[in-house]
Order: C-alpha cells, then structure tokens, then sequence
C-alpha cells in the first residue's frame, strides 16, 4: 500500500483546574476558536469546540501523525497561555492536569457535535463530574476517583 490513511475522530473533555468556573461569557467563544484553530494548525479537522464555564469539549479528527498525547498538551498549553493574555482576572487560569479521550464513530459524529453545542441546556440538570462519570462509563473505563478531581 502506497499511501497511510487515517479517519480517527475522538471526543475530548477535559476541566479547568479545581472546576473553577473561569470561562466567562465574554472570552468563551474566543477561546473556543482559538482552540479550533490551533488543532487545525496541527492539520487536525476541529468539527467543534465548546463547553462551559468549568469544562471544555473537542469533536476532533486525528492528524494520521499527531498523537493524542501532543494534541491535548498543544492545546492545554496553548489555549491556556493564549487566555492569560486575555486579561488580568486570568492570570492565575489553568487546566486540570487530565482529560478524558473517547473514540467515536463517523455515525455518531452529528450526534456529538450537537451534544457539544447543547452544553449549556445540558449543565442545567447535571454537573460536569456526573457528565465525565458518564462518559467514562458508556466507554467501558473503569476508574478509580481518588486522584480523577485533582
């Protein structure tokens, strides 16, 4: 075979430090782009950035040379920096030290993407913990709480 292909869509959530409610109104949507576009600087396909004030999901199309481990530390480091400057309330921001990646079907792909830009409705009935429970659970993850909200 004389070409690598590669169609890896993944689901990544992960929190702000101590789910500190950090991500106003203001910078969020901004945020989100910036997200989307460094993840398609690393020649990733972004379908969609979003979350709340505590929490962020990605619905990402794998890059076939990027792995998932220097694709979320690029765009923890990144975004992070990029929302330090973005004034002085969050100078002291910083994401949890974990995230949670989750494989997903080009059938479900829709699916998530309107999960992700239904968060805000969704956060009115369930907190982000039961959502990541929930998540790890339907994707066959066992896990110990001790160190999960650290």
């Amino acid at each position: 075979m004389s070409h690598s292909l590669a169609n890896v869509i993944l689901h990544i959530v992960f929190s702000t430090k101590k789910r500190e409610r950090s991500m106003t109104d203001a910078v969020r949507d901004r945020l989100h782009a910036y997200m989307a576009e460094v993840g398609r600087n690393m020649g990733c396909k972004m379908f969609r950035v979003g979350g709340t004030a505590d929490h962020v999901h990605l619905a990402v199309g794998l890059s076939r040379t990027c792995s998932i481990a220097d694709f979320t530390k690029k765009i923890k480091h990144t975004s992070s920096s990029w929302l330090k400057e973005q004034g002085r309330e969050f100078y002291d921001f910083s994401w949890q030290a974990g995230y949670g990646v989750f494989s997903i079907s080009i059938s479900h792909l829709e699916k998530l993407i309107a999960y992700i830009e239904n968060q805000e409705e969704h956060h009115k009935t369930l907190s982000f913990q039961d959502e990541y429970r929930n998540l790890v659970r339907k994707n066959g993850i066992i896990v110990d709480e001790t160190h999960l909200w650290d």
